[in-house]
């Protein structure tokens, strides 16, 4: 791959300085446009083994183009935060919004690369982290994001000379520093783990664009004309970089004798002497699995979802009686925000992401793309779609990291829904909860349990199975859900 790239390409002087005024033009004049349009976000991936021409082309573009409207990530190795969160959370966590530029400095790839030449990947390591890589940036565009990557390379010949020029010139050894001359004595282990990644990584969706580094002219005009045909082209109606066909979504028989949810038994209860004193018991067994689980700086995501009314809030009080107020987080989820719909959709739960040793409680989640996103019509059939194989990558991720994850569908009978509706309509602290929403919401209930069984179908796995709770007896449900929060922390420890 780096072999095509080292042909000697040069631009001349006076080329350059014909060529870079009117492109400076046209690329704030597009910065303005895209800003105004605010319908895609734009990630430009900026490194390669030229580590100063990457960082020379950098201030170029910040040079030629508006600051106010051009935000730089520069990832150096991950703080005690970031190694605290899965190896992506540092790079979701600050994806521009639609109508904004963002320039990526050391990247993922480039993490992944330090880490595999460090040998702090094992090949399945290596091959899983790659694989991530190339979900994210599939993730990105087939959410509309334009997403353009530049590796700027010089040859070992180059490099040498570059390395020497700097012993005898103190404008020239502002260029370099020991990591670049780390990189010449290693280029030969350097370069063919850089091209295996691009090679994993290039496809027609995100391809890599190699540009030499030899000649500082030639290379700045590659960078900024290739971000400028991109965004110029996609903001004139290009269609969006090239995305595979949706998957197919097999049809599922809305009996409920034959969905999953079909098989809950929900005659199950809990007499009230029994449920005090194993809810008790539970709490406590909570209570010290957490400290455990901190003191090991171990964390912890648990997913509640289920029907309207089917008592997760009242789970989620139970466990949280148990715990300590400074080791946990409870996350409600409603409608998306102007902001979190301007970002793919995930953007918002990765932002939330727990350090070490804390449990974080998500009352809704990531599920609603599949779910009320899908049934009411706020996702097209490809987003959703596609939504399943996104959110297995980020749960695999999560997991990946050290946190155990913990998901649960908390399952009532239409009959026991309304009951409680129309208790809540006559408590008065609790007619908040209800609305004219939850009763229509009933009207789609086959819709739902439809949706729910593909969810289920798709999504549970051996390191992030569902567990389904029966609860039309609310006591029942919330000493299942303690229960099974208490295993899975023991199973962790």
């Amino acid at each position: 791959m780096f072999d095509a790239a080292e042909v000697g390409n040069s631009v001349s002087k006076a080329d350059y300085e014909a060529r870079a005024p009117q492109l400076r033009v046209d690329l704030i004049n597009a910065q303005y446009d895209l800003k105004q349009a605010a319908a895609f976000p734009v990630v430009v991936v900026l490194t390669g083994d030229d580590r100063g021409g990457v960082n020379e082309t950098l201030n170029v573009l910040h040079e030629w183009m508006d600051a106010r409207y051009l935000r730089t990530r520069a990832f150096r190795p991950p703080s005690d935060e970031e190694r605290e969160r899965p190896r992506f959370w540092r790079y979701w966590r600050v994806l521009p919004r639609k109508g904004n530029l963002a320039l990526f400095v050391g990247d993922w790839s480039t993490s992944l690369i330090v880490d595999r030449l460090a040998r702090q990947l094992s090949d399945a390591e290596w091959a899983r982290g790659t694989e991530h890589a190339e979900r994210l940036e599939q993730a990105l565009v087939d959410d509309g994001a334009l997403l353009l990557k530049f590796w700027i390379h010089l040859s070992k010949k180059e490099m040498k000379k570059r390395l020497e020029r700097a012993k005898k010139d103190d404008g020239a050894a502002l260029r370099v520093d020991e990591l670049d001359r780390q990189i010449y004595e290693n280029y030969d282990a350097v370069i063919p783990v850089a091209e295996e990644l691009l090679r994993r990584t290039s496809s027609g969706a995100a391809p890599w664009q190699v540009i030499e580094g030899t000649d500082p002219h030639y290379r700045d005009l590659a960078v900024a004309e290739g971000i400028l045909a991109a965004l110029r082209g996609r903001l004139d109606g290009a269609p969006a970089q090239a995305a595979p066909p949706a998957p197919s979504v097999p049809t599922v028989d809305p009996d409920p004798h034959t969905t999953v949810l079909g098989s809950v038994d929900l005659s199950q209860t809990l007499p009230y002497d029994v449920y005090k004193e194993r809810l008790f018991a539970q709490q406590m067994r909570l209570r010290k699995r957490a400290r455990k689980a901190r003191k090991k700086k171990l964390s912890a995501v648990i997913v509640l979802e289920g029907w309207d009314a089917a008592g997760k809030g009242g789970a989620i009080r139970r466990m949280t009686r148990a715990l300590d107020a400074r080791d946990y987080r409870v996350i409600p989820i409603a409608a998306p925000t102007e902001e979190e719909k301007s970002h793919h959709y995930l953007w918002r739960f990765w932002r939330h992401m727990p350090r070490d040793g804390e449990v974080l409680i998500f009352d809704r989640s990531w599920y609603g793309r599949v779910l009320v996103e899908r049934v009411e019509g706020f996702a097209q059939p490809r987003e959703w779609k596609r939504a399943y194989t996104e959110i297995n990558d980020f749960e695999d991720q999560i997991v990946a990291s050290g946190t155990t994850l913990v998901k649960f569908w908390l399952h009532l009978d239409p009959d026991e829904q309304l009951r409680r509706f129309e208790a809540r309509e006559k408590t008065a602290f609790k007619k908040y909860k209800i609305g004219a929403e939850d009763y229509r919401n009933r009207r789609k209930w086959d819709a739902y349990v439809e949706a729910v069984d593909e969810m289920v179908a798709r999504t549970s796995s051996s390191i992030a199975p569902w567990h389904l709770v029966p609860a039309n007896d609310k006591r029942f449900a919330r000493v299942t859900v303690l229960e099974t929060v208490c295993a899975a922390l023991e199973k962790h420890l």
